[in-house]
């Protein structure tokens, strides 16, 4: 191991030694109720939930497969995907956020998604609940696994490491960490994480702008690339059968620019769809301790993931003008990063900066694994094998799940030649139009019926699969993204199946109603804000609200 490799080493272990230290901190605290350790008693602050949603949202894919697509095919289709998180990112703090935080609460004190929809139609056969559990189970090992290949690709391109060897590592790291100081040390870290994040990616913008003379330069750098620099086109690399990228005289060969349509943009903007089912960022809004602090949290949201999606973009560009020939695949192209640093900084800084892509995967695997660990010990286990399992059985069937979760999403990241972006753009799609239609008509839509959330939980996750498999493979019109269909077709299924059978129970409307007029509710039985509540029911929805405007 050379110098420059030791001083990389350095730095990744003072980080990982904070990270440790954050989850020795809160083990105790963990280990005291399955709540503490899978939603941390709805305790979390402003800055940890909005910092935590974004950086356990975004991973490794933020800092590795962006920019890795920019850098591969240019502006196009990364500035549209950008767009759409941005924008969905808004409306789903905006719209979702209060709402879900309240219903919650009033639906027997939900602590998870599955158990949220199946409190909110008053299930007595947990159907809703072990759909919802099993659609996780399902996803959450397809995201954990691009964490863990991320890790790999770092920490093998870093230390000329055998991929699996260092994969592996990685993600037995991951899981200890989260095996002892589950959500509330995972939502911590994810703050400090969500802080290196930024920093690494706005260091390393200013230090490529600085070696490429400019912004103007690269901007015109990039134009010479035939439709790299458009928003309605897509630059094609000139590859040989094995897909490494042609080189002549050591600069890149592409061909004609591909047209980025009007059905294309829209079906990469469907991105921002996706967020409405993200269960790792649904579970921060559940897990706020107060309602009123919501709006504080997007501001600090919007403003991270701005900078953050703009940054990690830009870096994609950048690399391409500055290191053209360096990453002749696309796979490899997700290294731009890791490129830059290296050569922008001296080793021990640029260790610093590199740990800002451990930083991402350690606080989205660890989320996904614990989200995964949820849905099978509270909603499978105990929803339906045993229902009086104590809170410590709760709690180690829940750390089992961890670890057998992480040993199949290790089994899918084995392969090398994993594209990241790809395998979280399905993970996305599966949630998105698995959870994300439901969750938004059983927020706002009294009509929606048990049937229909079943019916439309299950045809958006199904229709996912579908389309990825055997529909978008035939090219023209039906090459778009998956989770814009699938997302539609919940939707209109959902409506149809709803109006088709009879509406839910009269409390299940009541406390529809209950939850959307609260308001209303505190100043007719005259419950005035920062006065003593009444016990009971009102006292539990005062507590919840926080006295909220």
């Amino acid at each position: 191991m050379g110098g420059s490799q030791i001083q990389y080493l350095i730095a990744i272990i003072l980080y990982i030694t904070a990270v440790i230290e954050i989850g020795v901190y809160y083990a105790k605290r963990a280990s005291e109720s399955s709540s503490n350790y899978l939603i941390g008693g709805r305790s979390l602050g402003p800055w940890i939930t909005a910092m935590g949603a974004e950086a356990s949202d975004m991973s490794g894919w933020l800092l590795m497969g962006l920019p890795g697509v920019a850098y591969w095919i240019g502006l196009g289709e990364a500035f549209w995907t950008a767009l759409g998180l941005a924008i969905g990112t808004y409306l789903n703090w905006r719209i979702v956020a209060k709402r879900l935080r309240v219903y919650s609460h009033v639906a027997n004190d939900s602590i998870t998604i599955p158990d949220f929809l199946s409190n909110r139609y008053k299930e007595k056969r947990k159907v809703i609940l072990t759909v919802a559990a099993l659609f996780i189970l399902v996803f959450f090992c397809v995201y954990a696994a691009s964490c863990f290949v991320t890790v790999g690709k770092v920490f093998s391109a870093l230390f000329d490491v055998e991929y699996q060897y260092i994969m592996i590592a990685g993600a037995v790291f991951v899981v200890l960490y989260t095996f002892v100081g589950g959500f509330l040390a995972e939502s911590a870290s994810d703050f400090m994480q969500g802080v290196v994040m930024i920093i690494a990616l706005s260091v390393v913008l200013i230090a490529g702008v600085s070696h490429a003379g400019g912004i103007s330069n690269v901007v015109e750098n990039a134009k010479s690339i035939p439709g790299f620099f458009e928003f309605f086109g897509v630059a094609t690399p000139s590859v040989d059968e094995a897909g490494k990228q042609i080189v002549e005289n050591g600069k890149p060969l592409f061909g004609a620019p591909g047209e980025y349509g009007f059905l294309t943009i829209l079906s990469t903007l469907a991105w921002g769809l996706g967020y409405f089912g993200m269960p790792q960022v649904l579970l921060k809004f559940m897990a706020i301790r107060k309602s009123s602090e919501i709006k504080i949290s997007r501001i600090i949201a919007i403003i991270w993931v701005v900078i953050s999606l703009g940054a990690a973009v830009f870096i994609g560009i950048l690399g391409r003008m500055l290191y053209p020939a360096s990453l002749l695949t696309q796979d490899s192209s997700e290294n731009v990063f890791i490129i830059l640093s290296e050569n922008f900084f001296p080793p021990i800084l640029a260790g610093v900066v590199i740990a800002g892509i451990l930083a991402a995967t350690i606080s989205s695997s660890d989320s996904y694994l614990l989200i995964a660990a949820s849905a099978f010990s509270k909603n499978i286990y105990q929803g339906l094998f045993k229902k009086n399992a104590s809170d410590k059985t709760i709690l180690n069937i829940s750390r089992i799940t961890v670890v057998v979760i992480a040993l199949i999403a290790m089994v899918i990241a084995s392969d090398k030649e994993s594209i990241i972006f790809k395998i979280v753009s399905f993970a996305w799609a599966g949630f998105g139009a698995t959870f994300g239609p439901i969750m938004l008509f059983s927020l706002f839509w009294k009509r929606t019926t048990r049937m229909g959330a079943i019916a439309g939980m299950v045809s958006g996750g199904v229709m996912v699969f579908v389309w990825k498999l055997f529909v978008r493979p035939l090219g023209g019109v039906f090459d778009i993204y998956e989770l814009l269909p699938a997302f539609v077709i919940s939707c209109v299924v959902i409506v149809a199946v709803s109006l088709l059978t009879k509406p839910e129970s009269e409390e299940v409307l009541n406390e529809f109603e209950l939850v959307k007029s609260v308001k209303e509710i505190l100043k007719k039985n005259n419950i005035p804000r920062g006065a003593p509540a009444r016990r009971g029911f009102f006292f539990d929805l005062l507590i919840c609200l926080q006295y909220d405007n």
